[in-house]
């Protein structure tokens, strides 16, 4: 396994890391024991990063690996989780106020069974009424869960990287991560154009999602997917094609993420042992030769020039619903 250091944090990452997102029923039907064996197979094959939050399941990724990690060393592995999301109900999904953040930390804690964190996060900072309650409340609040030893590093992670950089310009407090998702993709490369940028100020860079949460498979995204319906056109041709060719469009997807540079760690929600195992075997040996020549032709028929994404879709879709819950 590679590891990499997490910008000035001093923290070294196992250049792929376990995303707690699927310890949930958010890409399939959740079940505990092959989630549990995941995380500690994930652990025994050198994967030392583990990322959750309260969003995900709503408790139940941060319960999972509470369980899981249970008479493991704790200096053996780093995990993360966040705070800012936690509901499926629109007028409880968001909230990044100093006293929900507080509680949120310390139900986080309860939940992994752990006395701290490595890494706090502020998740999806877009979807805050503004700014200046992240910067005078949550990382503030954040800050003293650090000094009360319930956190070593703070960080931010969301879709809009251009927001995550005013925030850290913005903040006095200090931010030691981002988290970008989707980002690093072949349909999607955007993460280059700022990394050098993040280093420069010693943080540390966490890519996400390089299958584009499901969009380059074979199988397809789930139904919940914001992605508007000519992006998933587009990535179904594309999957079509590597069926035709028998190669599974998510190795060719997770070959070209994890050979981007300057990305520390790469997080990726496997759902079963053997998709675990596999992405390690393309990070040691890389893709046969007829894997590279299909890639180069889905890059080139599909992908090429063509920056996709749905950056402008979940804010209004949600701001739209919210509105609507508070007139009623």
């Amino acid at each position: 396994m590679q590891y990499n250091e997490l910008g000035d944090t001093g923290l070294k990452v196992s250049h792929v890391g376990l995303g707690g997102a699927a310890f949930s029923n958010i890409y399939g039907a959740y079940n505990e024991n092959r989630s549990i064996d995941l995380i500690k197979e994930s652990l025994k094959q050198g994967i030392n990063y583990l990322e959750t939050g309260p969003w995900y399941g709503q408790g139940c990724s941060e319960r999972t690996l509470g369980k899981a990690l249970q008479g493991i060393p704790r200096e053996s592995f780093i995990i993360a989780s966040k705070v800012g999301r936690y509901e499926k109900s629109t007028e409880k999904m968001f909230d990044f106020t100093a006293e929900k953040t507080a509680a949120g930390v310390d139900n986080t804690l309860s939940l992994l069974g752990l006395d701290y964190v490595d890494l706090i996060q502020v998740h999806d900072v877009t979807f805050a009424p503004d700014i200046s309650i992240i910067l005078k409340e949550t990382l503030p609040t954040l800050e003293k869960a650090v000094r009360d030893g319930k956190a070593r590093y703070i960080g931010i992670a969301d879709y809009d990287i251009d927001l995550m950089q005013e925030i850290i310009e913005e903040s006095e407090v200090k931010i030691s991560t981002i988290l970008s998702y989707a980002k690093s993709t072949l349909f999607d490369n955007r993460l280059q154009n700022y990394t050098n940028a993040f280093k420069s100020k010693g943080i540390g860079v966490i890519n996400a999602a390089a299958t584009g949460m499901g969009l380059l498979s074979n199988k397809g995204p789930q139904p919940w997917h914001p992605a508007s319906d000519d992006i998933k056109a587009i990535c179904r041709r594309a999957s079509d094609y590597c069926k035709q060719q028998d190669v599974e469009l998510a190795r060719l997807a997770s070959w070209f993420t994890l050979n981007q540079p300057g990305i520390d760690v790469n997080v990726c929600g496997f759902f079963n042992v053997e998709q675990m195992t596999d992405t390690l075997e393309i990070l040691k040996t890389g893709l046969n030769e007829h894997e590279k020549a299909v890639l180069a032709d889905v890059q080139t028929r599909f992908f090429n020039k063509v920056t996709l994404h749905w950056d402008d879709v979940e804010l209004p879709a949600y701001k739209a619903e919210l509105n609507k819950v508070l007139n009623q």
